[in-house]
């Protein structure tokens, strides 16, 4: 008997949104024109990781990966690779090396040195089935956990294995957990924190659109851990995908008696219910969030007393983020000691890293803790797209800092990023190459901690302004030398002084600039010049003579200061051109380059 052909199609927000699911009902009506109907099997599941080259499928057996596939493909992968057994090889996923993957049963290279604990379900199971979930030894750590273990000895089990926090902050799980189990209370509340707000981080979004059963799991252990018998996800209102497969999966496991009443005939009871925030950032702090949830405005309070005293409705109540809980349940399958001979002394396990910016391969990406930031960077993402030269990258989103190519063979853990003075924060890690101004790139960070600060504390409030118009007047070519000082001593101020996390790390993007590229401040401020060719006040743009005429940079000019015939050198003029970038970007043949605005220097 033939072995059943099987279709993986992930249906993440990103693939979603380029028509996965008419995808999956083109291949149904065309296999049932065909008579292949029985023969093939079509699963649709969360983020397989490489969200770019979507829509993504895999056919097993040989998993063969197919990316950028359309409705029109479905009819050629029916004929040739079903019925024949030839792959489609146009559409199969093509590696750094530009060589196509043939071969059966051969890896992704994306994939090659990735360790998927947090992400072990998402692209593999349908996250609408949890019947799906249970093959794969879902909730049979709750099970067994209820029924042999006390909750002292599921706190030890979460302490031994080393997990920390993968929000940003990096406590420890286990300890955590043990502080709320301490608290004498009664009522007590388990809370997860699904809101993500760093620019580019989507890390949690994939695990509650792919695997959303292994979220409520490790929610319930924790409560028989700590004594809560109420769980609840705070979740941005901007992830309706997610929301809708949450409450899909709290249904489901109700439905089975793995959330309610008297779980596994244990006599422990444990429901979960959905908050949805506005998308606030400072929501992710988590006495902000509890406030949210209480119905009161998203603003942090300060500490002591910790929310394992004193949280939600002033009872004892733990936080965990989306992927600290998503590790849970298979720790407690397979034991502390295997967590913890992963990654590195004092950072257990794998991180996910949400790897975007100037890379050749953007996505999820999860990692054993100790792998370097060049081996991330280079043989996961697959290097600078462009031959253009690596410049930084950002780890931690605007509370993180940039790192730079001599630090690259730094092994990810969370004290060397903070070493480096970064962070791990949630998992964001953009990369920037030579055509990234980093005076620029400090001033997008800045503003988006302006606008996310919840105004409560006057060095967040007016301090982050005052750095951010600082930043306005260097990038115009305003700038002086004073203001260089100015913005580290408002920097250091701001961290000492600020009431919670966003504010105490919102300068680290300004204060990790200057302190490695404080030559392109210097350039900003005396020569007037953008070194990058990025401040449009700053930077001027000429054609050079290797210009082939192909007229795409006039093309791009939104307004049309660019003239020339086709074949010949085209010109800029300089007085209508308004320094977008928008030629440079598209000039296949990099004729055209940035060069600094003469202006009155000053120091």
């Amino acid at each position: 008997m033939l072995e059943k052909i099987q279709v993986i199609i992930c249906g993440g927000t990103e693939c979603s949104n380029v028509e996965s699911v008419l995808i999956k009902d083109a291949f149904e009506s065309y296999l049932e024109k065909i008579d292949m109907k029985d023969e093939v099997a079509l699963v649709l599941t969360g983020s397989k990781g490489l969200c770019p080259l979507g829509p993504v499928l895999v056919v097993y057996p040989g998993e063969i990966f197919y990316t950028d596939v359309t409705e029109n493909d479905v009819k050629e992968i029916c004929e040739e690779h079903f019925k024949r057994g030839k792959p489609v090889q146009r559409l199969m996923y093509n590696d750094f090396d530009a060589q196509k993957r043939i071969k059966k049963n051969s890896q992704v290279k994306f994939y090659g040195m990735q360790k998927r604990i947090a992400l072990r379900n998402c692209g593999v199971i349908n996250p609408l089935d949890i019947n799906e979930y249970i093959a794969r030894d879902g909730y049979k750590a709750l099970g067994e956990i209820l029924l042999s273990s006390s909750p002292q000895q599921v706190v030890d089990e979460m302490i031994k294995s080393g997990l920390r926090g993968r929000g940003g902050g990096g406590f420890s799980t286990g300890k955590k957990w043990q502080f709320a189990k301490n608290s004498v209370s009664d009522k007590k509340y388990v809370i997860c924190n699904a809101d993500e707000g760093d620019p580019g981080a989507f890390m949690d979004r994939a695990v509650l659109e792919g695997d959303p059963h292994s979220v409520l799991e490790a929610m319930a252990i924790c409560g028989y851990a700590i004594g809560a018998d109420q769980g609840y996800i705070y979740v941005r209102a901007e992830y309706p995908v997610a929301v809708e497969r949450l409450y899909h999966a709290i249904d489901e496991a109700r439905d089975l008696n793995l959330l309610g009443d008297n779980i596994f005939n244990s006599g422990f009871n444990f429901n979960i219910d959905i908050r949805l925030g506005a998308g606030a950032f400072v929501c992710g702090e988590e006495t902000a969030l509890i406030a949210s949830i209480e119905g009161y405005r998203g603003m942090p309070r300060l500490k002591p007393p910790f929310p394992a005293v004193r949280g939600l409705w002033g009872k004892p109540t733990n936080v965990n983020n989306v992927e600290t809980l998503a590790n849970i349940p298979v720790i407690f399958l397979k034991g502390a000691d295997w967590f913890k001979s992963i990654g590195t002394k004092d950072s257990s396990g794998t991180k996910v890293f949400a790897l975007g910016g100037k890379i050749n391969n953007t996505g999820l990406v999860e990692v054993p803790m100790g792998t370097t930031l060049r081996e991330v960077i280079y043989d996961i993402g697959g290097g600078i797209p462009n031959k253009r030269k690596f410049k930084a990258v950002q780890t931690g989103g605007p509370s993180g800092g940039c790192i730079t190519e001599k630090d690259l063979d730094t092994p990810i853990d969370f004290e060397n990023l903070k070493n480096l003075g970064s962070m791990m924060g949630s998992g964001g890690m953009i990369v920037m190459d030579e055509d990234n101004c980093m005076v620029d790139v400090a001033r997008f960070y800045l503003d988006f901690t302006v606008d996310e600060s919840c105004g409560k504390c006057t060095p967040c409030r007016e301090g982050t302004k005052q750095m951010r118009d600082i930043l306005d007047r260097i990038c115009e070519g305003q700038g002086t030398m004073k203001d260089i000082d100015q913005l580290e001593v408002l920097g250091r101020m701001i961290q000492e002084t600020s009431l919670c996390g966003l504010g105490q790390t919102a300068p680290n993007p300004v204060l990790s600039t200057l302190k490695h590229f404080r030559d392109e401040y210097i350039a900003h401020v005396v020569d007037k010049a953008c070194p990058a060719g990025v401040c449009r006040e700053l930077t001027n743009f000429v054609i050079e003579e290797n210009c082939i005429g192909c007229t795409k940079c006039a093309r791009n000019c939104p307004v049309n200061a660019i003239s020339g015939w086709p074949k010949q050198i085209h010109r800029i003029d300089i007085d209508l051109c308004i320094g977008c970038g928008a030629c440079k970007k598209s000039c296949p043949v990099s004729a055209i380059s940035s060069q600094p605005k003469r202006q009155e220097a000053s120091i």
